[in-house]
C-alpha cells in the first residue's frame, strides 16, 4: 500500500483550559456542547463539567456538574437525540441524559442481565434510534474508580431504542471511541469500536437492534507511541476519521478500513475527539495537550447526525 497522504491544515484554536477536553456535539439548533471531565471541586470529591461553548467568542459556561449524590462523574462522549437531549458516556455514573438546560438523570444502573453498569466514555446513534457506547471504566459508583490500559476488563453495550441495555462484548483493552457505518438507505451496517492502547479499531456487523456478529479488525493506527485511536466521526463519503491520540494526527480511513489513507497533522499531540459543523467542512477537534477545542476544514462536508434524520 502507498504511504498516506499528509494534509497540513489550518487549526485555529477556539478556547482552551478546557481540562480534559472532549465530547464535541451539536444539539438539533447549532448550539455547541462539550466537557471537562478532569474539573475539580473543593469538596467532597473530583467531578467534571458539561460545557457549553460559544464559536464566535471562545467563550464558556458551565451547563451543568453531573453527580450520584457525593461522587462526582466524569463526563466524556456526547450525542443528541431527535428531541433534542444530549446523551452522555460518563466514566463513573454510565449513561446520562441531559436537557439543553443542564437538567439531568443517571439512566442505569444495571445491564438486561443484571449485571452492574460499567463506567462509559463514547457513545454514538444510529439512524434508526440505537446508542452504540463504551465502557472501559470498572463499575459505576458507588464502585471504587477502575480503568487500566493493561486490564481487558472494557465492554460495549447498546441501549436500544426501546430503552434495553444490552452488554453486546467484554474483555477488551479500554474500548474507546465508537462509529457506526450506515449503507446507502440509512441502514445500520458496521459498528466501529476503538481498544486505544493495541492501536486498532474493530468492526462488528450489525444484525438488529443489540445484536452484532463475532469481532474482527478493521483498521490499525501508526505509531509506537502511548496512546492511539480515541474519538471518531465520518464524513458524507464514509471516510472516517479518527483521533490519534499521543501521535499528533487525526487519521483517515477509507469506508472498508485497513490504514489510513491520509494522515491530518495538528498542532497539538494528543487529540482526544472530532466533530462535524452540521452540513460543513468544518471539523472541532478537542485535544489534551493545551486541554482545547481547535477547527479546521476538511476536503469533504459532514455526514448526517442521527439527531439530523428527523
Amino acid at each position: 500500500m502507498s504511504a498516506p497522504e499528509i494534509f497540513e491544515p489550518n487549526f485555529t484554536k477556539v478556547a482552551d483550559k478546557l481540562f480534559g477536553a472532549e465530547g464535541p456535539v451539536f444539539d438539533r439548533h447549532g448550539k455547541f456542547f462539550m466537557v471537562a471531565p478532569e474539573g475539580v471541586e473543593d469538596a467532597p470529591r473530583s467531578a467534571g463539567d458539561v460545557l457549553n461553548v460559544d464559536l464566535a467568542s471562545g467563550k464558556v459556561d458551565i451547563v451543568c456538574t453531573p453527580k450520584d449524590g457525593e461522587y462526582g462523574g466524569i463526563p466524556a462522549g456526547c450525542q443528541c437525540d431527535l428531541d433534542n437531549n444530549i446523551w452522555i458516556a460518563d466514566m463513573r455514573l454510565g449513561i446520562l441524559k441531559m436537557e439543553t438546560s443542564g437538567q439531568y438523570q443517571i439512566m442505569f444502573r444495571e445491564d438486561s442481565s443484571g449485571r452492574t453498569m460499567q463506567g462509559c466514555n463514547d457513545c454514538i446513534f444510529d439512524y434508526t434510534g440505537n446508542l452504540w457506547v463504551t465502557a472501559p471504566a470498572g463499575d459505576m459508583v458507588p464502585a471504587e474508580y477502575k480503568r487500566s490500559f493493561e486490564e481487558p476488563f472494557g465492554s460495549v453495550y447498546c441501549l436500544t431504542k426501546d430503552q434495553t441495555l444490552i452488554r453486546i462484548d467484554g474483555n477488551l483493552h479500554f474500548p474507546n471511541g465508537i462509529a457506526v457505518l450506515h449503507t446507502a438507505d440509512g441502514t445500520p451496517s458496521k459498528l466501529i469500536v476503538a481498544e486505544t492502547p493495541k492501536k486498532l479499531l474493530w468492526q462488528y456487523d450489525i444484525e438488529g437492534p443489540g445484536k452484532v456478529g463475532t469481532r474482527s479488525e478493521w483498521g490499525k493506527l501508526p505509531g509506537d507511541h502511548e496512546g492511539g485511536p480515541d474519538g471518531m466521526d465520518f464524513d458524507e463519503k464514509d471516510n472516517l476519521i479518527v483521533a490519534n491520540w499521543g501521535g499528533g494526527h487525526l487519521e483517515v480511513f477509507s469506508p472498508v478500513g485497513g490504514e489510513p489513507i491520509t494522515r491530518i497533522k495538528c498542532p497539538f499531540k494528543n487529540p482526544s475527539n472530532v466533530h462535524f459543523l452540521p452540513g460543513t467542512n468544518t471539523v472541532f477537534v478537542t485535544e489534551h495537550e493545551f486541554n482545547g477545542l481547535w477547527k479546521f476544514e476538511w476536503k469533504n462536508k459532514a455526514k448526517k447526525q442521527y439527531c439530523e434524520t428527523k
